[in-house]
């Protein structure tokens, strides 16, 4: 019995397979790309470790044999075990930067990445950064990310798996960072000691019900980096009741929560939530200044 790949010779050929394998199956966009063609444009590409872009010289190029293996394998896993795309390759991008990722993390994708790009202006202001903390890291994206915007500020990237800050370490090193660039092993504010003056995170935020109606792809994740219990507000309500403690105190505080968003507006009805927009898409990420939650924290206190 013949193979396909004994058909299938360039990568044209693997660019048409890969798209029509796609189209026609049950396979769920939402780790990067958003359709057959650029899912099969970007894994044949970093598969043979070609550029995404100004490759048209490369379509008719034939493949080695071995070659051919690898993008035909990956095309099925793709389609007959619903990997998602990032943990195929091994890397995912975040910011225009490549990041190391595995099963050990969650895949890059938060829209926070928008809010550094454009240096959290006009929310900053004039206020200096020297330090950042990004909580719940995972591969360690969003810190690296801030370290790459405010190249003098010392970034913690922190984590209650040790597994996930195993992965931010590798990307420490491949972005070169480590000068100013740590890892802490840190169940939400428990093992942090310093003051910041921007705490990132993007925590685990999905509630039961969404958990359980997330698509193939989702399970491929790590669990831990995404339930956060029925009403997908249990870290979020400590991020809430911590972070005033480790601001500075012109801080901010901006945190995703994604479809949640809701149940924590219901539950803080006193926080005054400045909920951000995104011209590339995401929502459910909010703002807050320290003043806030330390006012918010005086009224909670004489309340009681």
């Amino acid at each position: 019995m013949t193979s396909p790949i004994d058909d299938l010779t360039t990568v044209r050929d693997y660019l048409r397979y890969a798209t029509s394998r796609f189209a026609g199956s049950d396979v769920y966009f939402g780790h990067g790309t958003d359709n057959a063609w650029d899912e099969a444009v970007h894994l044949v590409l970093r598969s043979l470790n070609l550029p995404l872009a100004n490759n048209t010289v490369f379509l008719d190029a034939r493949l080695l044999r071995r070659e051919r293996e690898i993008v035909f394998e990956r095309i099925e896993r793709r389609v007959r075990d619903r990997v998602p795309l990032a943990y195929l390759l091994g890397e995912a991008w975040f910011m225009g930067m490549p990041f190391k990722v595995d099963e050990r993390v969650l895949i890059p994708r938060s829209p926070i990445g928008e809010l550094l790009e454009k240096g959290l202006q006009p929310w900053l202001g004039e206020t200096p950064v020297h330090r950042v903390l990004d909580l719940c890291t995972g591969s360690g994206c969003i810190g690296i990310g801030a370290a790459t915007v405010f190249e003098g500020a010392l970034v913690d990237l922190s984590d209650i798996s040790e597994d996930a800050l195993a992965v931010a370490e590798a990307n420490i090193d491949l972005h070169e960072v480590r000068d100013r660039v740590r890892t802490i092993r840190s169940d939400v504010f428990d093992a942090i000691t310093e003051r910041y003056d921007v705490i990132l995170s993007n925590p685990p935020y999905v509630d039961a019900r969404d958990l359980a109606a997330m698509p193939a792809e989702y399970r491929h994740e790590p669990q831990l980096g995404l339930a956060a219990g029925d009403d997908g507000l249990d870290i979020a309500r400590r991020i809430l009741d911590g972070a005033a403690d480790h601001l500075t105190e012109e801080g901010l505080l901006i945190v995703e929560v994604g479809n949640s968003w809701e149940a924590l507006e219901a539950a803080y009805p006193d926080l005054p939530f400045t909920w951000l927009e995104f011209e590339n898409g995401g929502d459910g990420v909010f703002l807050l200044r320290a003043q806030d939650l330390r006012d918010w924290q005086a009224r909670r206190s004489s309340a009681h």
